[in-house]
């Protein structure tokens, strides 16, 4: 019995070095993996473009704000967003990317919120993107009672009604979510989406169809471009150190994204 006690206690040593090893191994992963924050280097890409739209276009429809006769006060003759833009262009398309490279950094967040506004019984802007944890301000420009209604799927749904005069309501989004819907239970024609990102890699393209993203750092992408309609287009690229890209996309009428009509 006393000639085993050498060799249990050998085998404990060797039993406890090893798991210190292990557990150090593992601290210093979670180091590694930690993100830092994103410094400049004088050689981030631009990428811009064109979105386009072929094929017959479908016309903005009238709509019936009858139900509340102060959205006719304030809104005579409101029309469908889903399709906007001038010359084949096409407006409020979501283009954003995704990389591995984004996700081993944190970049500053915005030092002001992002405002979506209640105005002629309407959401203003019609598409709007923010980063992950900026405040979201939410405001009722109308003499009528407003009500706000995300319906996201990773974030926390919340339903809040907002009386003319009220002071802004501001939330925030915990998570990344593209796109997050928002209804208005009261006055459902009103409709917005709200990209949530957790980098400042995004844009959203004007009425003659243009976007712009700067500040990029280079390496292997995914360029996304979403519309509510017409659904999804994406292309993979390299960029390379300082390199100036155009990327544009086309969206064809006839395609309809039913999921977001």
């Amino acid at each position: 019995m006393g000639s085993r006690l050498p060799v249990l206690k050998l085998s404990l040593m060797i039993t406890t070095l090893l798991t210190v090893t292990v557990l150090s191994a593992g601290q210093d992963a979670g180091v590694s993996a930690a993100k830092k924050l994103y410094a400049r280097t004088g050689y981030e890409v631009t990428i811009s473009g064109t979105i386009t739209l072929t094929g017959k276009r479908p016309k903005p429809l009238r709509i019936d704000t009858s139900a509340d006769p102060v959205c006719y006060d304030v809104n005579q003759h409101p029309r469908t967003e889903s399709v906007v833009g001038n010359e084949g262009r096409l407006a409020n398309v979501f283009v954003y990317v995704r990389s591995e490279v984004l996700d081993t950094y944190t970049f500053e967040q915005p030092t002001s919120p992002a405002v979506l506004e209640h105005k002629g019984c309407r959401y203003v802007p019609h598409v709007l993107g923010v980063r992950v944890g900026q405040p979201l301000q939410i405001l009722n420009s109308d003499p009528t009672i407003h009500n706000t209604h995300p319906t996201p799927k990773n974030n926390a749904d919340w339903n809040q009604s907002q009386p003319p005069g009220a002071p802004p309501m501001t939330i925030s989004f915990k998570l990344p979510e593209v796109v997050i819907p928002f209804k208005e239970n009261q006055h459902p024609w009103e409709k917005a989406y709200v990209g949530v990102f957790d980098h400042p890699f995004f844009a959203i393209s004007d009425e003659l169809g243009n976007y712009r993203i700067e500040g990029l750092p280079p390496g292997k992408y995914v360029v996304i471009a979403w519309h509510e309609r017409f659904g999804e287009k994406r292309v993979e690229i390299i960029f390379v150190p300082g390199e100036a890209r155009d990327i544009s996309f086309n969206f064809d009428a006839g395609s309809d994204s039913r999921e977001w009509k």
